[in-house]
């Protein structure tokens, strides 16, 4: 059993339609609407797309929009009432062996600090009933974005995340570790340190360190030295570059440049190149109209020649501290 890699064949990509108003404030909400549509464009010709809705008003306005859009299949909405949209954390992981099954992890919101998105702890059960898998539950705390895979073994982690206490202080490194060799199918995990200024989450690596293949790496780094993000990411390069395989061999490491700080009267945004998601036949790279996403977009193309290069501009999105891969979870075939 293990959990496949995002580059492998999709059956889906799941998502839930955005409406938290703590998240995204109104005068903010309808930018990511647009921010959904567009990721949803990029998918839908080449995999299913799953949307959660919350009811039917929000089913039928959103019927309405992907009409107004041209976007006319392989897009299934279903009722279930989620808190937020970050499905990457809260969703099903994906495993296989034989036959696709679905790991659900326990879900607390990131350690407890919203309260509103408790809820979103038993959107798996809820999904259950439309697609049927078999369900294993490990029953620790574990969010999708935290972790990082190569299917081939190998899994990039942060201490920040999966050892801090307000995720799971029962248990020590190790236990951590046979937990995610037991249910995700890994021999070889890489610990980083922390992570990047404005991420609510405690440090997941998806928002700085992301394969491409089961050798390459790429890992965002900070080039002005007077930047809180430039130590963190550095330190993390260091022990990335000198981190092994699972065969024993070094990683192939590439660097992805950060954009500008982003900044609201909450503070600084986690916005990072880093968050791309990978699906069929294309790549979807958030980009903040930064004299750095073309670069971005250089490196991303070089990095996956067999895939198309969907930038979309995440500025809004990350307002709500997130981005692209926070927000969507494959369903390998």
């Amino acid at each position: 059993m293990k959990m496949p890699a995002e580059w492998e064949p999709h059956e889906a990509t799941w998502l839930s339609w955005p409406k938290n108003l703590l998240t995204f404030p109104k005068e903010v909400l309808p930018q990511v609407e647009e921010v959904y549509l567009q990721i949803i464009e990029a998918l839908y010709r080449k995999e299913k797309v799953h949307l959660l809705v919350d009811d039917e008003k929000t089913k039928t306005k959103v019927q309405k929009l992907l009409e107004e859009n041209s976007i006319s299949k392989n897009v299934h909405l279903h009722e279930i009432v989620t808190g937020d949209v970050w499905f990457r954390d809260y969703g099903p992981i994906f495993v296989k062996n034989s036959q696709m099954k679905m790991t659900k992890w326990l879900y607390n919101a990131y350690g407890g600090k919203y309260d509103d998105l408790l809820v979103d702890n038993g959107v798996v059960d809820k999904i259950a009933p439309i697609i049927d898998m078999e369900i294993y539950r490990p029953e620790i705390m574990l969010e999708g974005g935290s972790i990082e895979v190569n299917g081939a073994g190998s899994l990039i982690t942060t201490e920040q995340c999966l050892l801090n206490e307000n995720r799971n202080k029962q248990l020590n490194r190790q236990q951590i570790e046979k937990y995610l060799q037991d249910y995700l199918g890994v021999n070889n995990i890489v610990w980083l340190g922390s992570g990047i200024v404005g991420d609510d989450t405690d440090g997941h690596i998806d928002d700085m360190v992301r394969f491409a293949s089961e050798k390459t790496v790429l890992a965002v780094i900070e080039g002005n030295k007077k930047d809180e993000n430039y130590k963190p990411l550095m330190d993390n390069l260091r022990m990335l570059k000198s981190a092994k395989d699972q065969d024993g061999q070094l990683f192939d490491v590439r660097t992805l440049p950060m954009p500008a700080p982003l900044k609201t009267k909450y503070g600084r945004l986690p916005a990072s190149y880093a968050n791309f998601y990978i699906a069929n036949g294309v790549v979807l790279l958030p980009v903040f109209a930064d004299k750095k996403d073309d670069l971005a977009i250089s490196i991303m193309e070089e990095v996956f020649p067999s895939r198309k290069i969907v930038p979309i501009n995440c500025t809004s999105l990350v307002h709500g501290f997130g981005g692209i891969h926070c927000v969507t979870q494959q369903q390998p075939k």
